[in-house]
């Protein structure tokens, strides 16, 4: 299984690693800082620097069989991939990242002021969204937009934990997603603690403290369907 060094320092840009296996259109690591596609938030990008030259690196996604992390390449840029064995450098596409990071954690602050079952979101570098199953409930996005701000302001550092799967089926509120559960199996769970303010599994990768997300609106709300409502959530400068 590759190493997830996201988990160990989500700040971290650059990392040598061993080549352990290629394809035609993706190469595997022994370790890895790049985010694999997962839980609404997109894989990362960023080049594989080696002996022959660089690769680009435009999706990261997990292998459900194996759990080892896929490093997608493109053919068409006609890029020699790295060989088998080799130590190799990994260099992630750090403002992407660190604007998935901020978004993240900003869902997770939307969501702990709407206090309905999530049904699904998508976190991006520009905009995202969460769906919210409510019945009857009218949000209101410029009440929505302070509060959320006034979250941020209070510069809250984030604690990251873990639990077991029994002490999470005990405790089966702490997953507000209704459309994606943690993943089960490897022993221990994950949880993102925002003091005061939120408390949930997530595997994502997220900023050190609130402060750090920055400013930012709720651009949109949408009606999907009788009882899903769909908020869309963007940096205030945004256009």
């Amino acid at each position: 299984m590759t190493e997830l060094y996201f988990y160990k320092d989500c700040y971290l840009t650059e990392l040598t690693a061993q080549v352990i296996e290629t394809g035609e259109t993706w190469v595997k690591l022994n370790r890895t800082l790049c985010y694999p596609l997962g839980g609404g938030q997109p894989g990362d990008t960023g080049s594989l620097i080696h002996s022959r030259g660089t690769t680009d690196i435009v999706n990261t996604t997990k292998q459900v069989e194996s759990a080892d992390v896929l490093h997608h390449t493109d053919p068409s840029l006609n890029q020699v991939q790295p060989t088998e064995g080799e130590t190799i450098t990994v260099q992630i596409n750090w403002q992407r990242r660190h604007q998935h990071m901020r978004m993240h954690t900003a869902m997770h602050l939307l969501g702990s002021l709407i206090k309905f079952p999530v049904t699904g979101g998508q976190v991006g570098a520009v905009k995202s969204r969460l769906d919210f199953n409510l019945e009857g409930v009218q949000l209101d996005k410029v009440l929505l937009t302070e509060q959320l701000n006034h979250l941020i302001e209070s510069n809250v550092s984030l604690i990251f934990e873990t639990i077991t799967d029994a002490e999470l089926d005990a405790n089966p509120d702490l997953v507000r997603t209704m459309s994606v559960q943690p993943p089960r199996g490897a022993g221990v769970i994950r949880m993102v603690r925002i003091p005061e303010i939120d408390y949930q599994p997530c595997a994502g990768t997220h900023v050190a403290n609130v402060g750090e997300i920055g400013e930012v609106r709720v651009s949109k709300i949408e009606n999907k369907g009788k009882q899903n409502r769909r908020v869309h959530l963007v940096f205030a400068n945004a256009s």
